[in-house]
């Protein structure tokens, strides 16, 4: 069985549950794993990495090529 049709069919099981604390269990369950999994695919940057970024954050800065987290800060309030 695909993995699609393994979702059609869990969700299916899913939406005839009666009992909460399965519910609340496959939730907790489900809010783990993504976690989890964010964890896994989070790696340390190396130290050479670190300095490229700093050295380009520099060159931003020198260049004009940054604004202010005021300015940010509006344009994702609206």
């Amino acid at each position: 069985m695909d993995l699609q049709s393994r979702k059609i069919l869990f969700v299916q099981e899913f939406l005839n549950l009666q009992n909460e604390e399965i519910i609340q269990s496959l939730e907790e369950l489900l809010h783990f794993k993504k976690i989890e999994s964010a964890d896994e695919q989070l790696k340390p940057m190396s130290l050479d990495q670190f300095n490229q970024q700093i050295e380009q954050s520099m060159k931003d800065s020198e260049m004009g090529r940054v604004e202010k987290a005021t300015v940010l800060k509006s344009k994702y309030e609206k």
